[in-house]
């Protein structure tokens, strides 16, 4: 997926420093794990939580305990649902006085169970409220269970424990990837137990608090210009450039758009069905190639980077430029996706993420700093400077020019500090 090249003429705006040449080594992420999202601070110190997405094994009996367990909650939140809308009280002493016995009467639950219902429901209607949705009535579709750590649920190296109402039962999981985490420094929150896909996933809140780069303390740049043809093409300090080939991914979405296509003229109920089922799939492919890149790259570099990408926030609303027979596969892929893994990966590994203004970066000749839009030739994907004659591939330019744009972010960031 990656190959790398080296500039003939790198700029010398920063002292280049030892890298590994080592070939990239993408390492695919399996159904059993992923890590699902991040949150953190900024400042010194910042508390990271990723969300991992693990995969538990059950027998025939477990399973079924599983199932009545997660129904019954299920049936309970819903229960509190309509409760909590006709009443609009969100405050969770007085539903527990109102709503905890009848709870527990009604559905069998536990008093953990109870406590964590009134949780869940409480925690959708407020947010719910927070992103500036009208008050409606909140219906929980398909059954889980939130389980609250060291109550509900635990977990070591070996096998994860929790409560059902049949008693508590201790099962096997994917362990692969899970290992860093039980070395002490990371602490586990309330998780969630759903099925899908007829298999039982864990979804598990772990947060540490990880110390962020400093930019002074940067000892290495990399530009990452974002695209269709390559994904990502990465420019850095020593002036070598990865490409990371994305004409396999284009190609595979081409068929996920190709077989959409021809589903959406039946307009018959199994293929609206099947519809949404490639749409998850793709889903899944994009998230897991974004996966690869991003832990290739924070892999590829030392501790102490600063990668600098494009804000492509406004990417979607950019259609009118596009070709409608480019557009799907031009402005859908999940740039911010990669973005935020990119981002929580690199605090994992002391390096820094920071977003610059995409203007001029692929008009912009690295070498003499003319601007044109002649420089550029969309349909060969080269360039070629109207002014010194400077010529490379086009995404090369991109993640060269953004190089250069961190480097300035550096220096006016150490220059205000001092």
């Amino acid at each position: 997926m990656a190959r790398t090249a080296k500039s003939a003429a790198a700029p010398t705006l920063i002292k280049a420093i030892a890298i590994a040449t080592a070939g990239i080594v993408i390492v695919k992420t399996g159904d059993f794990i992923k890590i699902l999202y991040n949150t953190f601070s900024e400042g010194g110190e910042g508390m990271t939580t990723i969300t991992a997405k693990i995969q538990i094994y059950v027998t025939e009996h477990q399973e079924e305990s599983l199932k009545i367990t997660s129904r019954a909650y299920q049936k309970a939140c819903n229960w509190l649902s309509e409760k909590v809308f006709s009443s609009k009280n969100v405050n969770q002493a007085q539903l527990n006085n109102l709503f905890y016995k009848e709870l527990r009467d009604t559905f069998g639950l536990k008093s953990q169970m109870a406590q964590s219902v009134m949780k869940t429901v409480i925690a959708s209607y407020k947010s719910a409220q927070s992103n500036g949705h009208d008050w409606s009535l909140i219906h929980y579709k398909r059954p889980s269970y939130d389980l609250v750590w060291n109550r509900d649920y635990s977990l070591n190296e070996r096998l994860f424990s929790l409560n059902t109402l049949d008693g508590r039962i201790k099962l096997p999981y994917e362990k692969k990837g899970m290992y860093d985490y039980f070395d002490g420094t990371w602490k586990f929150g309330t998780a969630k137990l759903v099925r899908k896909f007829d298999k039982w996933f864990l979804h598990i809140p772990m947060t540490k608090e990880i110390p962020q780069l400093n930019i002074q303390d940067v000892n290495n740049v990399v530009g990452v210009d974002l695209g269709i043809n390559f994904l990502a093409t990465s420019y850095d300090s020593k002036g070598k450039t990865t490409f990371f080939n994305g004409r396999k991914v284009k190609h595979k979405r081409g068929q996920f758009k190709a077989v959409r296509k021809s589903l959406q003229q039946r307009q018959t109920t199994s293929s609206r069905k099947r519809i949404r089922a490639i749409g998850q799939r793709e889903n899944r492919y994009v998230l897991d190639v974004n996966h690869q890149v991003t832990k290739a790259l924070v892999e590829r570099y030392p501790k102490g980077t600063l990668f600098v990408l494009e804000d492509l926030t406004g990417v979607r609303q950019a259609t009118e430029r596009i070709h409608v027979k480019n557009r799907y596969v031009s402005v859908s892929w999940a740039f911010y996706q990669f973005r935020q893994l990119l981002e929580y990966k690199a605090q994992l590994y002391g390096h820094k993420v920071i977003v610059v203004s995409p203007k001029d970066t692929s008009q912009t000749c690295p070498k003499c700093g003319h601007v044109a839009k002649r420089n550029r030739n969309k349909k060969t994907h080269t360039f070629m400077c109207v002014n010194c004659s400077y010529q490379s591939n086009d995404d090369r330019i991109g993640a060269m020019n953004l190089y250069r744009k961190g480097i300035a972010y550096i220096s006016d960031t150490v220059t205000v500090e001092v």
